[in-house]
């Protein structure tokens, strides 16, 4: 499974990465368990960042929960929370 991952703001800034194509299992079926897999994967910068609990996801331009299916050539997008003023 193929997708596309962006990544926005601060969690941009903290990881020092903006978008990548990753190549997956299709285990990897749900954003929880993509998460799961980047911070293994990754270590723990990257866990620091995204097992926020205040860390926002999106699929396909949709806001979504952790336990949202994931399909070949999901965009998945991560960002802070939002503030306003």
């Amino acid at each position: 499974m193929k997708l596309q991952l962006v990544y926005f703001a601060r969690v941009r800034e903290q990881l020092g990465l903006d978008a990548e194509e990753l190549q997956c299992s299709a285990e990897l079926s749900r954003v929880d368990q993509l998460i799961d897999y980047l911070v293994a994967e990754r270590g723990e910068r990257w866990q620091a960042v995204l097992k926020a609990p205040n860390l926002l996801v999106a699929v396909n331009q949709e806001m979504v929960s952790l336990s949202t299916s994931l399909a070949d050539g999901d965009e998945v997008a991560f960002f802070p929370p939002v503030t306003g003023g």
